[in-house]
């Protein structure tokens, strides 16, 4: 795969939108429907609906990236061994079913569907999906990030132009960084005017791309939680890497992935938080 057409593009978007209506929303907030089942701790859910969204994305995308490598969330909890196969692969498709489960499963309207398609390791395109109002964000490499509306309008996302620290708002989920480094970083980010955090990388890389927050710092570098994500704030101008300066890619899995309006606003957050 050298690229994504328009026709495969929306093909692959309209996609995620159908599987959103039919095996997503039935299951909002109902829970008789949802199944709901903790992983690894109490508050990291998946259900029903995560599961067999991710199944009937699996069996769609495949039909039009036949040969493409499938990374999902929930099957990744059962097999982590698939996040290896990224970087060496052709084209593979990184699917978060739901990303925001908690908030799904607890009748919080902030959750999304994220997708993104890499190629031997970078990410070329990027979709995230919210079912409850019929939006998707698009972005492919060098060509913008967009907001698509259910009404067929295609708004150009950009980010914040940089500011003052102290006039910064941020997205920091501090309970997710290791706890010998929570309070040292709560104290950091007072320098900033705001910081705040959903719990749902679907809504926190939209307020970011549409210039509504600052900069975000995210602990733990899941594929599905940041490919996309990422190329989406790329494609609206701004700024990300790794504390340590390096570029991200959906093959990382460890370290802080920092997100700003530019580089020189990223300088400025980094040298507060590190």
């Amino acid at each position: 795969m050298t690229g994504l057409d328009d026709t495969l593009w929306d093909a692959i978007c309209s996609t995620v939108t159908t599987v959103g209506k039919t095996i997503v929303m039935p299951g909002f907030f109902n829970l008789e429907r949802l199944g709901v089942r903790t992983k690894t701790t109490v508050d990291d859910l998946v259900t029903d609906a995560d599961e067999g969204a991710e199944r009937a994305l699996q069996s769609e995308l495949a039909k039009l990236l036949p040969g493409a490598l499938f990374v999902g969330e929930e099957m990744v909890a059962r097999d982590a061994s698939v996040l290896d196969a990224i970087g060496e692969t052709e084209t593979t498709i990184i699917v978060d079913p739901i990303d925001g489960t908690w908030n799904f499963a607890n009748g919080v309207p902030l959750f999304g569907m994220m997708v993104a398609i890499t190629r031997y390791g970078e990410t070329v395109a990027g979709a995230i999906h919210y079912p409850l109002t019929g939006e998707t964000i698009r972005a492919r490499k060098g060509q913008g990030a967009f907001l698509h509306t259910p009404l067929g309008a295609a708004n150009r996302l950009r980010a914040r132009a940089g500011r003052p620290v102290g006039k910064m708002a941020g997205l920091v989920a501090i309970p997710l960084f290791a706890r010998s480094r929570q309070e040292d970083l709560a104290r950091r980010c007072t320098a900033f005017s705001r910081v705040t955090n959903f719990r749902c990388s679907a809504y926190e890389y939209r307020l970011i791309a549409q210039g509504s927050m600052d900069f975000s710092l995210n602990a733990g570098l899941m594929p599905w939680d940041h490919a996309a994500g990422t190329l989406i704030h790329q494609e609206a101008g701004g700024h990300a890497a790794l504390l340590d300066g390096r570029c991200y890619t959906p093959t990382l899995t460890q370290g802080h992935l920092l997100l700003a309006p530019n580089k020189q606003a990223w300088d400025a957050v980094r040298t507060i938080v590190s």
